[in-house]
């Protein structure tokens, strides 16, 4: 297996801006929430866009392979990310 180092440019999902885009890098949660995120497409090199914020600021909205899939920040933060374009 390849081990993959975390520069300072990747950061957590949940740290990104609203209209931000980013790369997946790596997931680091585990379990069935790893399997949730897989099947919503989040692998490594998947281009996520944060498009929106709820009211309260929890959940936030992101486009993720044209489909608006809304993530909590107990998930967002297990995904980390290379930003591309802010």
């Amino acid at each position: 297996m390849e081990l993959q180092t975390i520069s300072k440019s990747h950061i957590p999902l949940s740290a990104v801006s609203i209209g931000t885009v980013a790369q997946v890098f790596r997931l680091e949660a585990e379990g069935l929430q790893r399997r949730r995120l897989l099947d919503l497409g989040l692998v490594p090199g998947t281009v996520v866009a944060a498009v929106r914020k709820s009211p309260l600021g929890d959940p936030i909205a992101y486009d993720i392979r044209g489909a608006r899939i809304a993530l909590r920040t107990e998930e967002s933060e297990k995904i980390l990310v290379k930003v591309i374009t802010q």
